[in-house]
């Protein structure tokens, strides 16, 4: 809203939060948050709609979730491929179909305890699988390193920031949180890292659309939370940060920031349209990111996080893993040549598996038998 002033001191936080906690709510009512984000960004209002694709009419048919943040992500494809195809380029031409998820409708229980990331992709690799729709459109973060057989995902759009975000009405950071503040997240990730500072915070679930997770804090439920900043960028949702995070604060999860783009293996036509639009360096660091998480068998479950950068030419890579109550957190980092980033993901997750099997194995215990079946498809 243009009148919403920015403002990142707490003892100003107050100000602008009678007209924020009216936008919140409205947002997080299921009928406002499940279709559009118009009541953060107005300009937009009359494209984040789903548009339910009527056979025949579209060339592309795009998979999403329905959350506010999912819709962003999949017109900012939409709007990409109409740049760069003028087949493309009418508003009929490529269609936004919502698909529900079981980790969208079950919101009452942390990911860890759910099973793993496959809870956002399994009905969306369903539809693309029976073709339903030509391309899904997703967070990078929420994809499980592996893919259901006979799909492929080769594009990766251009990287948001991807830093977490501090939020809170009360503190202007990590460091000024007291001893056992309450924070609101389903991250084990931040969970761990948040605990290493300070083991007497207490983490409670927190899960919902970014909307919902705001109307809460304001609400008194938690002291403070944490946030992609990626998400909140791409929802002009800026003005509610309280502060970033460096790297050094809270790395971040493994393709944080990133939205991937995935289609059936062998669709030539989906091939082109996507691969115009992947961005070879976020591609590189997704890669090399995945890879470490792979190396340790990771996913929602596991309090893993990594980040890879290319700066002057070369790939810079940090990772960690830690124990889930803060008490033990081991990092690696590395260099190399940019070719070379599922190399040095696969070797920085096997010393991490050498140097801490205990931690590797007590968090691989966790997971056993809580892998995802393939979806079936339709005969």
């Amino acid at each position: 809203h243009p009148n919403l002033k920015r403002t990142h001191a707490p003892t100003t936080y107050h100000t602008t939060m009678t007209v924020r906690r009216a936008l919140v709510l409205l947002a997080a009512t299921p009928l406002v948050a499940g279709f559009t984000t118009s009541v953060f960004r107005a300009k937009r209002s009359s494209q984040l709609r789903a548009t339910p694709a009527m056979e025949g009419e579209a060339l592309v048919k795009i998979g999403t979730r329905g959350s506010p943040l999912a819709l962003a992500q999949a017109y900012e494809t939409k709007k990409r491929l109409g740049e760069a195809f003028p087949e493309l380029a009418p508003d009929d031409a490529v269609s936004v179909n919502v698909i529900k998820t079981t980790g969208d409708m079950v919101l009452d229980k942390a990911l860890s305890e759910l099973g793993g990331k496959g809870l956002f992709t399994k009905e969306l690799d369903v539809a693309l699988l029976n073709g339903d729709v030509d391309i899904c459109v997703h967070s990078m973060k929420d994809v499980p390193t592996w893919l259901v057989p006979g799909t492929i995902l080769p594009c990766n759009l251009p990287r948001e920031d991807t830093r977490d975000a501090f939020i809170s009405p009360k503190c202007d950071g990590v460091a000024s949180l007291p001893d056992y503040a309450v924070i609101g997240s389903a991250s084990l990730r931040r969970q761990a890292q948040l605990l290493a500072k300070n083991p007497t915070l207490k983490v409670v679930n927190f899960r919902g659309n970014v909307q919902t997770r705001l109307r809460k804090l304001d609400d008194g439920e938690v002291d403070a939370t944490l946030l992609a900043l990626a998400g909140l960028k791409r929802m002009d949702m800026e003005e509610f940060v309280t502060t970033v995070l460096s790297w050094d604060e809270m790395l971040p999860a493994v393709a944080q920031g990133a939205i991937g783009i995935q289609c059936r293996e062998g669709d030539e036509t989906a091939l082109k349209y996507i691969m115009a639009l992947n961005d070879e360096d976020t591609k590189i660091c997704v890669d090399t990111e995945r890879a470490f998480l792979a190396a340790l068998d990771g996913n929602c479950r596991t309090p893993i996080a990594a980040q890879a950068h290319i700066e002057d030419g070369v790939l810079k890579f940090r990772g960690l893993i830690a124990a889930e109550d803060g008490t033990q957190l081991e990092e690696t980092t590395r260099e190399g040549s940019p070719k070379d980033g599922v190399s040095i993901g696969e070797d920085a997750g096997a010393e991490l598996k050498k140097r801490a099997p205990h931690l590797v194995e007590a968090l691989n215990q966790e997971v056993s038998g809580a892998k995802l079946e393939a979806p079936k498809v339709a005969a």
